[in-house]
C-alpha cells in the first residue's frame, strides 16, 4: 500500500501545491491527509466534480502551476464537459493530474450502483483521449509512474489521470476531524419522518447513509419497502427525481430525503423546485456538514443559510429545526405547500448497518406499483 504522505509529497516535489475534488472512499485516506497538510487557500473540496475543473484551470491559469483533482469515477460524468470544453488540448489545454477512485471495478464486489461506471471507467477516458495510469500499490513503483504523469503533462500541456483501486493507500485518520454538533443523529431524524408521514405519502431517499437507514428503519418497524424509491446512485439528483413525481402525483404527499453535500452538488434543482412549487412536496435535508458516506470530509453547509436559499428559490414554506421536537411540530403542522426544512444533525452512522437487500430494479418495481394504488 502506499502511504498518503508518499503521494503528496511526490505531487509536492512535481510542482503540484493545489488539490480540489469531490471525496471518495477509495480515496478518503488520501483526502484526510491533504485535508491535515495542504494550506486551506490550496485544497477546496468542490461543490462538484465539474466545478473543480473549473478551480483548477483557474488555478493554472493564474499561477501556471499544475493542480490535481480527485473524484469517485461517478463523477466522471460531472467532469466530461469542461474536461473536452475547457481543459481539452484543443480548447484551452489546462495541465493537471486527475485522480479517479474505480468504484466497480471488474471482479471486485461492489454495490450495484457502481458496477457499469465500474466497467466504463477507463473506456470513458479512452473515448476522451485522456492518458492514464492505474496507480500501483507498491510504492517502488510510485516515483516513475509520476515521472511518466508530469512528462506528458508537462509536454502537452493537458490533463493525465491515475486511476486507483480499492485498497491502494494505506489507513490515514483525519486530525482535524471535529466534531459537527447536533441534537440528533441522521437516524432518529429519518425515524421521525418516515413514522409521521401518512400512509400514501412516498419517498425519495438520496444515495448514501440516508437510504441505508431508511431500509432499515422500514425493517425495525415491519414495515414493507414499496413506498420508498432508494437513489442509490446518481447524487445530488434525488430532489428532481421526488420532484417529478409530486407533479404527475398530487394526490400524494412526496417526502425527499436529502442530505446537505447532495443538496449543494446540483444546488440548481433548487429553483425547478420552487418554480414548479408543487403543494404536495416536502424537501428534507439533512445537514450534518460532512460527506458521511464517504469519510466525513467536510462540506459548506453549516457555514451558509439553506432556508434562505429554499426560501429564495421560490419554496412557500420554509423552516430549520434543531431538536426532534422541534422537527414533529413541523411535520405534523404540514401546510399544502411546497416545504423546506433543514435538519441539523450530527455527523456519523451506527458501525453495523447494513445494505439493502433488494436489488435497484426489485426497488423500481415495488415503487411503481405502489404510486399506482389509488
Amino acid at each position: 500500500m502506499i502511504e498518503p504522505k508518499t503521494f503528496y509529497d511526490l505531487a509536492l516535489a512535481h510542482g503540484t501545491d493545489f488539490f480540489t475534488g469531490v471525496p471518495d472512499s477509495l480515496l478518503k485516506n488520501l483526502c484526510a491527509y491533504i485535508t491535515d497538510n495542504a494550506p486551506k487557500e490550496k485544497h477546496i473540496i468542490s461543490a462538484n466534480e465539474g466545478s473543480a475543473m473549473g478551480l483548477a484551470a483557474g488555478y493554472y491559469f493564474s499561477t501556471g502551476k499544475i493542480p490535481l483533482v480527485y473524484m469517485q469515477n461517478s463523477g466522471e460524468g460531472n467532469m466530461i464537459n469542461p474536461l473536452l470544453s475547457l481543459a481539452d488540448p484543443d480548447v484551452y489545454s489546462v495541465p493537471m493530474l486527475i485522480l479517479i477512485g474505480w468504484r466497480g471495478e471488474p471482479g471486485v464486489h461492489d454495490e450495484p450502483q457502481h458496477v457499469k461506471q465500474g466497467k466504463v471507467t477507463c473506456d470513458l477516458l479512452d473515448a476522451m483521449k485522456v492518458p492514464y495510469q492505474i496507480l500501483s500499490a507498491e510504492t517502488a513503483d510510485l516515483e516513475k509512474q509520476f515521472d511518466e504523469a508530469y512528462a506528458y503533462i508537462k509536454e502537452n500541456s493537458a490533463p493525465y489521470a491515475f486511476v486507483i483501486r480499492k485498497g491502494t493507500f494505506s489507513d490515514y485518520t483525519l486530525k482535524s476531524n471535529e466534531a459537527v454538533q447536533g441534537n440528533m443523529n441522521r437516524e432518529e431524524a429519518i425515524e421521525k419522518v418516515m413514522l409521521l408521514a401518512d400512509e400514501k405519502a412516498a419517498f425519495v431517499s438520496t444515495t448514501g447513509m440516508a437510504s441505508r437507514e431508511l431500509y432499515e428503519l422500514r425493517e425495525k418497524h415491519g414495515m414493507n419497502h414499496e413506498r420508498d424509491f432508494l437513489t442509490v446512485g446518481s447524487m445530488g439528483h434525488a430532489s428532481q427525481i421526488a420532484l417529478s413525481i409530486a407533479l404527475q402525483k398530487k394526490e400524494r404527499n412526496i417526502f425527499c430525503i436529502d442530505g446537505d453535500g447532495a443538496t449543494i452538488m446540483q444546488m440548481g434543482g433548487l429553483a425547478t423546485i420552487g418554480s414548479r412549487a408543487p403543494k404536495n412536496m416536502v424537501h428534507i435535508v439533512l445537514n450534518n456538514g460532512a460527506h458521511d458516506s464517504v469519510g466525513g470530509q467536510p462540506t459548506v453547509a453549516r457555514q451558509i443559510d439553506l432556508c434562505g436559499i429554499a426560501k429564495s428559490c421560490g419554496y412557500e414554506s420554509v423552516k430549520r429545526v434543531e431538536t426532534i421536537e422541534e422537527l414533529e411540530n413541523a411535520l405534523s403542522n404540514l401546510e399544502e405547500k411546497l416545504t423546506f426544512i433543514e435538519v441539523i444533525v450530527k455527523k456519523g452512522a451506527r458501525k453495523d448497518l447494513g445494505r439493502p437487500k433488494s436489488t435497484p430494479i426489485e426497488n423500481k418495481k415495488a415503487f411503481m406499483e405502489f404510486l399506482k394504488v389509488k
